[in-house]
């Protein structure tokens, strides 16, 4: 294959911006905020998982503060009727008020075991309660965290990706000037040698393998045609020579 000396060093320019269009891809992938967003979510999973479980275990104690409650509020009832039948005076068997004077005492002791019950039940309810304020202010300031790094990885995105437009733009422009079995060749290589398709012959050393030439190969070079279009003989890739190969 044959092309302008001028052409091949336009290739040069092509690749100039593929690498750049590649290292603006690599760095938004690369950014920072992604690995703190990524830490930060599952902080954020983990102290929902609390705060779900904080708020389960408030709301069955609500629920038990309520039950116990009720028993209490039972128990008073019953005992508040017996002692009315005890004060009327409408008992007066001996037996019977012996007995109405025993179950009163029995639900008095049976109210301050409930009573208690409650006051337990009440203090775990209260450190649940506590346990949700703090998980959810836990929680917000994650969140908030969240947020802000969201905010700047997306002012990097802006800015990146409006460098990679621009300067697809100009590889655009570049490449068109490019003669097409050339740009073809060019396209095939860079695919096949991770990025990079064509090399500057610099100080008779390939900058794309970074190896120099033997002798052999520098009198081929030597001895090519100006419009040949060049191989490296190690990496296979186009080999453009400027007034800087050392020739």
């Amino acid at each position: 294959m044959n092309a302008e000396p001028a052409d091949q060093i336009r290739l040069l320019d092509v690749q100039a911006l593929d690498v750049r269009l590649s290292q603006l891809a690599h760095k938004r992938e690369s950014l920072p905020e992604h690995a703190e967003i990524e830490s930060l979510n599952k902080d954020l999973t983990q102290l929902r998982d609390l705060l779900v479980a904080a708020q389960t275990e408030e709301s069955d104690c609500a629920r038990e503060q309520t039950k116990a409650e009720q028993d209490v509020d039972q128990v008073r009832q019953r005992a508040g009727r017996d002692q009315q039948r005890l004060d009327s005076g409408a008992i007066t068997s001996p037996k019977d008020l012996e007995s109405l004077q025993h179950e009163i005492a029995s639900l008095a002791k049976r109210q301050g075991d409930l009573e208690d019950v409650v006051l337990e039940v009440m203090e775990r309810r209260e450190s649940a309660q506590e346990r949700v304020t703090e998980l959810t202010e836990r929680v917000s300031s994650v969140q908030s965290k969240i947020d802000d790094a969201t905010g700047r990885r997306g002012a990097a995105y802006e800015e990146l990706d409006g460098e990679a437009a621009a300067v697809a733009k100009e590889r655009e422009v570049v490449a068109g000037s490019v003669p097409a079995d050339l740009l073809k060749l060019y396209e095939k290589l860079r695919e096949q040698q991770g990025g990079i398709g064509a090399a500057r012959l610099y100080q008779r050393r390939c900058e794309g393998c970074r190896l120099e030439l033997n002798i052999t190969e520098v009198n081929e070079v030597k001895a090519a045609a100006r419009d040949a279009v060049l191989r490296c003989e190690n990496c296979r890739r186009i080999l453009v020579r400027t007034s800087e190969s050392g020739l």
